[in-house]
């Protein structure tokens, strides 16, 4: 798939969303709750807790849980948390192996049976992590969250070339 079909297909999926107004995070989650039937519950996460990643999705049968890195700015975490919404909305499939080892470090009581879909937020190398990191920042933009102007240097040029700026 293309970059430029890759941001329409991101871009058409934040323009079915219902953004709240004013924007929160913490809206945004009650509102996908309740429109998919199943609870979105954050947690923080300890760095170096058994996962090597700042965010992390893990889809139960009832339940998504997003864990969030615990000393980070506020926006960063709400930034990890639209990330790990945008896994769930894109419909994205399960982790690899490393991660399956970490959840039984960092949940020990919970059932690997009863997990259906794990990803962490390590890197941006995966098409699954770039359309994720995408929908966030479009989140972002339509809730007029991002600064106006465009950011110098080489963000910049991303911006722009991804359609987020002009």
């Amino acid at each position: 798939m293309t970059t430029r079909q890759v941001r329409k297909r991101c871009q058409a999926l934040v323009n079915a969303l219902d953004l709240p107004s004013p924007f929160s995070v913490e809206a945004l989650v009650r509102e996908l709750s309740a429109r998919r039937g199943r609870p979105i519950r954050i947690h923080t996460l300890a760095i170096g807790s058994a996962v090597n990643a700042c965010g992390l999705w893990i889809a139960t049968d009832s339940c998504d849980h997003i864990f969030v890195e615990e000393k980070t700015t506020r926006f960063h975490q709400e930034h990890i948390v639209l990330h790990e919404i945008g896994h769930i909305l894109m419909d994205h499939g399960a982790g690899e192996d490393e991660n399956r080892r970490a959840l039984a470090t960092l949940l020990p009581g919970l059932r690997p049976d009863v997990v259906s879909r794990l990803l962490g937020r390590t890197s941006y190398t995966s098409e699954q992590e770039q359309e994720a990191e995408l929908v966030a920042s479009l989140i972002h933009s339509a809730a007029g969250m991002l600064p106006p102007s465009s950011s110098p240097g080489v963000r910049g040029t991303l911006e722009v070339a991804l359609g987020i700026r002009r």
